[in-house]
């Protein structure tokens, strides 16, 4: 079969790219033309267009760049309909994709959505369209699929991605290893998430960086963005200490005491990893104050929503500031904070569904492709 997938960004690169793995294990003649990054591409994956030209953030940034997203969309549906793929499986990126879906259902395309754009927090009020342009949802959050179902939406929880990636079995650096090969010191390493976009990281570590002259008893190390050049790094780091690795964010983490982490996937990443962390957050204060009117939900991080209550404690526009962030980290690196966070993460883990969730959901699409059963990743 011919599959379009469409993911924008770095999270989407990583889901698609496990899910291209499983369709190709289950469907020996599929191809893959992608809107994706370089993981999608490794897996076979066609890139028509790379995650490092669709990234953008806020209301204010979106609208700045329309343009350029009206020429995408209007190039993504001509090469949708020269390609004439049996299905087109999108991955989260929802205001590109669900235009998409509106497009692809109405030239009768069949269209499958993979990881939820999160209208549970602010539009609700898109779930019609979904319900009207996309044939079936596959949800990562446990909490999703009833949302799904109270709006009469075909929807299945295959469980999260990220278990397949992160496991006790997984194959990491140790700390000697680690150290040695990225020219760090001895020092305990306290990790930096700064996000995966331009604009995000260069808002993220302007305050970040401006805390380590109180930690001198730490070394920091910056996990850099895949799509992201280390001389981007480079240019907003001036003199500050601190190093930077790149495609090692899970032997960064899994070698760190602590994490200071822009709220997104990344924030689910570090808490699998048990590391403890504080998770921050900082956007255009305008688009700030808008998403505030829209939002429904309680938290911004994905640790939290899935617990249910504050495992983390999140930094929040005019909280994430130098002293804020100082003295929350002071206290996260003291003791008894630390056990009650693991203990959330404990919590978190077990409702994520365990490890599969990839290979379930190929197995899922394919069967509602062909109309028959595949036993090989059912529960």
């Amino acid at each position: 079969m011919k599959y379009y997938i469409i993911a924008g960004e770095a999270s989407g690169d990583l889901h698609a790219s496990n899910l291209i793995r499983e369709l190709k294990a289950l469907d020996s003649e599929a191809s893959f033309r992608c809107w994706g990054g370089d993981l999608m591409q490794k897996q076979g994956g066609v890139i028509v267009k790379h995650i490092r030209e669709l990234a953008f953030m806020g209301f204010l940034e979106v609208v700045a760049h329309l343009p350029e997203i009206m020429g995408n969309l209007r190039f993504c549906e001509q090469d949708i309909l020269q390609y004439k793929p049996d299905v087109l499986i999108l991955v989260d990126y929802p205001g590109f994709n669900l235009r998409i879906a509106k497009f692809a259902a109405e030239k009768s395309l069949r269209v499958f959505y993979y990881i939820s754009p999160q209208l549970w927090a602010w539009k609700s009020s898109r779930v019609k369209g979904i319900r009207k342009y996309v044939e079936h949802m596959f949800v990562i959050l446990p909490f999703e699929q009833e949302f799904y179902t109270k709006y009469d939406v075909n929807t299945d929880f295959p469980g999260h991605p990220l278990l397949d990636v992160i496991h006790e079995d997984m194959e990491l650096k140790d700390r000697k290893a680690f150290i040695r090969d990225n020219g760090l010191g001895d020092k305990p390493i306290i990790a930096l998430l700064p996000g995966s976009r331009k604009m995000e990281i260069k808002s993220m570590l302007s305050v970040m960086l401006g805390i380590i002259p109180s930690f001198p008893g730490y070394q920091f190390v910056i996990a850099s963005a895949p799509s992201v050049k280390r001389e981007f790094y480079t240019s907003l780091i001036g003199r500050a200490e601190v190093g930077i690795v790149s495609g090692q964010t899970y032997d960064l983490l899994s070698n760190s005491v602590a994490a200071l982490v822009t709220s997104g996937t990344a924030t689910l990443e570090t808490a699998l990893m048990n590391v403890p962390q504080l998770v921050c957050y900082k956007g255009n204060p305008l688009s700030y104050q808008i998403a505030r009117r829209l939002v429904k939900v309680d938290f911004i991080s994905l640790v939290n929503l899935i617990a249910g209550y504050q495992v983390v404690k999140e930094l929040i526009q005019g909280d994430f500031n130098p002293l804020k962030l100082e003295g929350e980290l002071k206290q996260l690196l003291g003791p008894g904070r630390q056990k009650d966070i693991l203990e959330g993460y404990g919590r978190v883990k077990a409702l994520l569904g365990g490890r599969g969730a990839s290979g379930r959901t190929a197995s899922k699409i394919i069967q509602y492709l062909s109309g028959k059963s595949v036993n090989k990743h059912d529960n």
